[in-house]
């Protein structure tokens, strides 16, 4: 009687234990993310704290700004933001199928500019734009995987020129080829790492599609993952090496290339003497950038990297945060305003259409 009795009190004993772990678990996970969030806060903080005079500093800079450069700088702007748009449209929507069901025209470059304005808006960067332009699309009804498949493309070529910029112009600056920074910490390595991301995408695209194959049955979600992966690397390669597809390319190139100079021609607005070389101003745009991935308000993500990484290249410390912030002023006006007139004539065209659907149902 007794060991029969002491069974279902041993069972619950151990499945009571078992949650209790779990739960326990579960609170340190967040107790960890809590705490890596607070370092985090504190971290900023002392940042802020210690960039405060030279802030200071750096707007006083942007008092005597000359005018004539920053108009410059926002016509090169535009150029850059145009040269987004006409990617976006070769990639994600080559048939113009937005143009359809009596949306009217250049409803796709409609699209493309909310999606830049949505990329400033939201944390996460060019990634939160990508949320906000396939959220578009799919209220247009372009099926998800379409979407996820071109917006990937979109991106991985985006990416795919960043990388063989760094290369083209870390080894150019490492060999004395171009004027600037010549260490090689700053040149040869950002080089060598876009180089090992561009061969591991190659290499891990060849074996996503087989590892898919075989995990299909059992995990289907990551196959489909695995595979679209595969098939954007694919897709951005043929993007870069097919003559037909070079427009796509120049779009891409002109996004890169024009809101460097942006960042180049603010150093010249803020009479920054020196002012820093378009190689040097090309890799710490780059690298800097990487910082808008991290979720903070204001692109104080992109401000500091780009500012940390042009203090690093050699550049003022004043000079760099002004003209940072100049150029992160004329980034945030553009595209918010170009966005913004694209996203009221989208809700004007897209209004009629479904009250004539609603009305016929």
């Amino acid at each position: 009687m007794i060991v029969e009795g002491s069974l279902p009190v041993t069972l619950e004993g151990s499945v009571q234990e078992h949650h209790l772990r779990r739960a326990l678990s579960d609170v340190k996970r967040h107790l960890q993310k809590s705490a890596l969030k607070l370092v985090g806060y504190l971290v900023a903080a002392y940042v802020v704290l210690k960039l405060i005079p030279t802030l200071k500093l750096a707007l006083r800079s942007l008092e005597h700004v000359s005018w004539e450069w920053v108009l410059g700088a926002i016509a090169l702007e535009v150029v850059s933001e145009l040269g987004f748009v006409l990617a976006w449209g070769l990639i994600v929507d080559p048939q113009k199928l937005l143009d359809r069901d009596g949306r009217g025209r250049r409803t796709d470059e409609g699209v493309a500019w909310t999606q830049l304005a949505g990329g400033l808006l939201l944390p996460g960067g060019a990634w939160g734009g990508v949320g906000v332009g396939a959220l578009i699309l799919h209220r247009f009804g372009v099926p998800t995987k379409v979407i996820a498949e071109r917006e990937f493309n979109l991106s991985f070529l985006n990416t795919a020129v960043d990388a063989l910029a760094l290369i083209i112009f870390g080894v150019g600056l490492a060999t004395g080829i171009l004027a600037g920074e010549s260490g090689l910490l700053l040149t040869v390595l950002p080089a060598a790492v876009a180089g090992t991301g561009i061969t591991a995408a190659l290499l891990g695209a060849r074996r996503a599609g087989s590892h898919a194959e075989r995990i299909q049955a059992k995990h289907p979600r990551i196959a489909s993952a695995l595979t679209a992966l595969a098939s954007a690397v694919d897709d951005t390669k043929r993007l870069l090496v097919h003559r037909g597809s070079w427009t796509s390319v120049l779009g891409v190139l002109a996004y890169l290339g024009f809101d460097v100079l942006v960042l180049w021609t603010a150093f010249l607005a803020i009479h920054a003497h020196p002012a820093p070389g378009f190689a040097i101003v090309l890799m710490a745009y780059i690298i800097g950038a990487l910082g808008g991935s991290i979720p903070l308000p204001a692109s104080i993500g992109t401000v500091g990297g780009m500012a940390g990484m042009l203090i690093l290249y050699g550049v003022g410390h004043n000079a760099a945060i002004a003209a940072v912030l100049l150029h992160q002023a004329i980034g945030l006006l553009v595209p918010l305003t170009g966005g913004g007139i694209a996203y009221a004539i989208l809700r004007r065209r897209v209004a009629p259409l479904a009250g004539a659907a609603t009305g016929g149902t």
